[in-house]
């Protein structure tokens, strides 16, 4: 006797989900044949449930909408907010008094 097979099932054309319970680490696949029906599964198991996001399936690998670079982009460093005093707030102050 041999042992048993670990190739992976091929994927079926569609978009894909995976359902876990709160705080687990692993959850099943679900798949729905168009994007709406995936919303509305989206909303119905994420009352309960977390709801990951595989995306869509084409040939038995999944398409990438976004495009990701690979490599990195600096950033600008952000400035600070400096606040300025405000001189009708002071003015308006001291009228009341």
């Amino acid at each position: 006797m041999g042992r048993p097979p670990t190739k992976p099932k091929k994927l079926r054309d569609g978009f894909y989900i995976e359902v876990r319970n709160r705080g687990a680490n692993s959850g099943i696949k679900l798949v729905r044949d168009t994007e709406e029906q995936m919303q509305h599964a989206i909303a119905e198991y994420s009352r309960s449930k977390d709801v990951v996001i595989l995306g869509q399936s084409i040939n038995g690998k999944f398409v990438k909408d976004i495009k990701v670079r690979k490599t990195k982009v600096a950033k600008a460093p952000k400035a600070k907010k400096v606040e300025t005093p405000n001189p009708e707030a002071d003015t308006d102050a001291s009228s009341k008094d």
